[in-house]
């Protein structure tokens, strides 16, 4: 058995991320989600805008959910309360690896271990991906931290932040997004879209084909997310929309703390606004309903066809 870290004190909901604290933990997670959400990359079926390849939040971390390998299916699941990396085959095999502070080469060299161990064995490519400059996981031996303070932080703040995104998805009877965790650009996201064709996207991000970006944006859509921070900035929520309509950078969008960024193309408010507000959800809230709207209306989407009111727990609103 393995005797995982202790955490005392772990913040139940909304916790300080101030990305300069964590900074180390945050890259090196965020490359170990990589490892295994291409795993789930190569094993599964495209779906649509890559929704095939996402994380999701859970009740202990992230997960992949069942990723099918032959005749039986295994999941991977970071579990940022025992701090582990948990391995379960649909046949009854199992394996636990700690998570502790290691190389990014000694984590993708464990896994690969493990799977094969299990006869579940899975090749990837070897480069990162959305990350300038990155280097193969194999010979990646400088990112390796591991607090397990700061990474069930951030969990706690995934585990809030996917409550109310999830609230907010309910808002929309269009073609959206499930809430989920994209390991390439290590933000929680959900999308909307007026279900009109876009145009051809032109824009790349490192080691990501030109199709990959092409396909994700083939449709108009409007997406947010939570993202943890670096580039210079703490964590954040986002809000864009694409193609970018005549006056949507314009708009006024709430809360006070919410602003356009010209250099992501973005709306963004710092995460620290939401938690310290007063009533974080509806602050956040007011952020996806505020941009979305600033975004649907100045693209012209056929919003009485698209919405109907955000729905409570446990009922079924009318048709």
């Amino acid at each position: 058995m393995i005797d995982p870290p202790h955490v005392s004190g772990a913040p139940a909901r909304w916790p300080a991320l101030p990305y300069a604290q964590w900074s180390k933990t945050c890259e090196t997670l965020h490359l170990w989600t990589q490892v295994v959400g291409k795993i789930r990359l190569v094993q599964t079926p495209w779906q649509n805008h890559s929704w095939h390849v996402a994380l999701y939040v859970t009740a202990s971390g992230l997960a992949t959910s069942p990723i099918p390998h032959g005749e039986r299916a295994f999941e991977i699941r970071f579990d940022f309360l025992r701090h582990v990396l948990d391995i379960a085959v649909t046949d009854g095999g199992a394996r636990q690896l700690p998570l502790v502070s290691q190389s990014v080469a000694d984590f993708h060299d464990e896994v690969m271990r493990a799977l094969a161990e299990l006869g579940v064995a899975v090749s990837i490519t070897n480069l990162p991906c959305e990350i300038a400059g990155a280097v193969p996981f194999t010979l990646d031996h400088t990112h390796a931290t591991y607090d397990p303070a700061h990474a069930q932080r951030f969990w706690h703040a995934l585990v809030a932040v996917d409550d109310v995104f999830k609230r907010f998805r309910t808002g929309f009877i269009g073609k959206s997004s499930p809430v989920h965790f994209f390991w390439g650009s290590f933000d929680l996201a959900a999308s909307r879209f007026s279900g009109r064709r876009a145009p051809l996207h032109p824009g790349s991000a490192p080691g990501v084909a030109p199709a990959v970006m092409q396909e994700a944006y083939s449709h108009e859509v409007c997406s947010a997310g939570f993202w943890p921070g670096g580039a210079g900035y703490d964590a954040s929520f986002y809000s864009y929309v694409y193609p970018e309509p005549a006056g949507y950078r314009n708009a006024t969008v709430e809360p006070a703390a919410a602003a356009f960024d010209a250099k992501l193309g973005e709306f963004v408010m710092p995460y620290e606004a939401v938690r310290s507000a007063a009533d974080p959800a509806a602050a956040l809230l007011a952020f996806l309903r505020s941009t979305y709207a600033a975004a649907a209306d100045a693209a012209h989407w056929d919003r009485a066809s698209l919405e109907r009111p955000e729905s409570p727990p446990g009922r079924c609103p009318r048709p």
